[in-house]
């Protein structure tokens, strides 16, 4: 009974089973229970006479979130300590606000009401977080279940945000009968009023389950050859040359390559010497042309490799809202892009388009151009800020018209996003990454976790080439077929499988989402007014 009316404790028990939820060393089940604990202390706090109740909630929220935030995404201290704490204090304030709106909505609107209005206000913010320049989706509630991918075939249909939806669902409804009724195994009412909730987490699980082993398995026939270089992204990978890295892929692939290898896939930036190679003068280059004879020996081979690249403008104004300021007459867009080429055909390239706030764009630029200069605060990766495409690319294969949507790193984690890829013409997707940044920590293993989401999603199998990480083939169904280990050297040689069906969700996207966004303005609206509740 302490504990119920301790709300410090409760407030400590939401974050640690928020944390102990977590992938990919947590136990997924304990995210249906990890809110209980905070809508007691809402309830604790509200109940009493004490001055500064606001405060004191807030306190509390900030606290259960502040576990998990730090708990679960500690490791950017390896990139950077300042992006560190600005990730995990602003993403816990966010968090707390939530929780402080639905404080604020109990007031002004019938309890389900400000219930529903608490869920869809949550998904809108997990939407969000999706789609403004200071993203970090990480924590959003459907990606706790990435290593579980048994429990959740149906996000082909749903995507995350169904996951999401599951989750608050569970956790308000559990609530409200331990709200209600003193929990015991010999309290019959309990145990019937539980039951249905037991029944809600069950019941996914169970159409899952028939999912998946209803889904026929699709034989791999095409060959890939995946490059782990495990180059030290701090003391070496940008102090070599490109002629380099040319060396290590043609001594690394030499042995591997058969008549059935189809595609060489090497990690991101794995091409980035200086500044990175000009996108109007690259097919000139010395890089290019070693890399149309390697092809030419092997002219069924499709080459996909990381590189940085660049475009100069000779202008006395700023051209582009993303370029950056060389000198007088000079200005400069930078790229994180993916190179395809093959012999004898046009050479392509993707620039990546999610990128990582702080280290490799300013975020709302223009307005903070004028306060902070051009080039970036320090905060883990590069000094100047790169520039995006707004539309996916797939890359074509001239020889066997199989067509790849070529993610790159960051932008594995956003759903919809990637769903453009697939109605594009994808027909497998190949995420090049570079995970070294973050040492041997939960930071590469949760960015190759939600990799598997994006296959269920859209029912494509993924190749995924890391530089320091883990490279890794996945099936449509989210399984890891194959990998090879963190902090290794090598080449994966393995086998995926193309498909073509444009799954329900790839087809309609975040539609949970949009909905949730329409319902909690409009109970936002409401409540402003408080007529809903005065009517009740």
């Amino acid at each position: 009974m302490i504990f119920y009316k301790n709300p410090l404790l409760l407030s400590v028990f939401s974050g640690v089973l928020l944390l102990l939820s977590w992938p990919v060393h947590g136990f997924s089940m304990l995210i249906f229970f990890s809110l209980i604990p905070l809508f007691f202390v809402e309830v604790l706090i509200s109940k009493t006479t004490a001055k500064q109740k606001k405060l004191k909630l807030f306190t509390h929220f900030y606290l259960a979130f502040f576990i998990w935030n730090l708990g679960t995404t500690w490791w950017i201290v390896n990139s950077s300590v300042f992006g560190m704490v600005f990730a995990i204090l602003c993403n816990t304030l966010f968090y707390t606000l939530l929780m402080m709106l639905f404080h604020w909505s109990k007031k002004r609107l019938p309890l389900r009401t400000a219930y529903i209005f608490l869920v869809t206000l949550w998904i809108t913010f997990e939407k969000f977080h999706l789609e403004w320049e200071f993203s970090w989706p990480w924590l959003n509630l459907g990606n706790v279940f990435s290593e579980d991918i048994h429990w959740i075939q149906w996000y082909e249909y749903t995507g995350t945000f169904g996951g999401s939806l599951w989750v608050l669902l569970i956790n308000i409804g559990l609530f409200e009968v331990l709200k209600k009724n003193k929990p015991s195994l010999k309290n019959s009412v309990w145990i019937k009023k539980l039951s249905p909730w037991l029944i809600a987490i069950a019941i996914p699980i169970t159409v899952s389950l028939i999912i998946f082993k209803s889904k026929k398995a699709i034989t791999p026939s095409i060959e890939v050859l995946l490059l782990q270089p495990n180059i030290d992204p701090y003391e070496e990978k940008y102090e070599r040359e490109n002629a380099y890295y040319f060396d290590l892929m043609a001594s690394m692939t030499k042995e591997q390559i058969t008549n059935q290898t189809r595609y060489i896939i090497a990690p991101e930036t794995y091409f980035g010497e200086g500044l990175g190679a000009s996108l109007d003068e690259f097919t000139s280059t010395l890089l290019h042309h070693r890399l149309d004879s390697l092809l030419q020996e092997h002219q069924k081979i499709q080459l996909i490799a990381g590189i940085q690249s660049f475009n100069i403008y000779r202008t006395d104004s700023s051209p582009t809202q993303t370029a950056n300021f060389i000198r007088k007459g000079i200005w400069v867009d930078f790229y994180n892009s993916a190179l395809k080429m093959e012999y004898n055909e046009k050479t392509e390239f993707y620039h990546k388009s999610k990128l990582v706030v702080g280290v490799e764009n300013m975020p709302y630029k223009r307005f903070f151009r004028p306060l902070l200069g051009e080039f970036l605060l320090d905060l883990g990766g590069t000094v100047s800020s790169r520039a995006t495409q707004n539309y996916r690319s797939v890359f074509e294969h001239q020889k066997t018209s199989l067509k790849v949507g070529p993610v790159i790193c960051y932008e594995s984690i956003y759903g919809e996003f990637v769903t453009e890829y697939a109605r594009n013409g994808a027909h497998f997707f190949t995420i090049i990454t570079n995970d070294g940044w973050w040492g041997n920590t939960a930071g590469h293993k949760q960015l190759l976790s939600y990799a598997r989401l994006r296959a269920i999603e859209n029912r494509r199998d993924i190749v995924r080439s890391a530089n320091t990480g883990i490279s890794a083939i996945i099936n449509g169904k989210g399984e890891i077929t194959d990998k090879i280990p963190y902090n290794s050297r090598g080449v994966l040689k393995g086998k995926f499988a193309p498909q073509d069906r444009i799954t329900f969700y790839a087809k309609y996207g975040d539609y949970i989402a949009r909905w949730s966004g329409f319902i909690s303005v409009l109970f936002f609206l409401i409540a402003v007014t408080g007529r809903l509740k005065k009517r009740n």
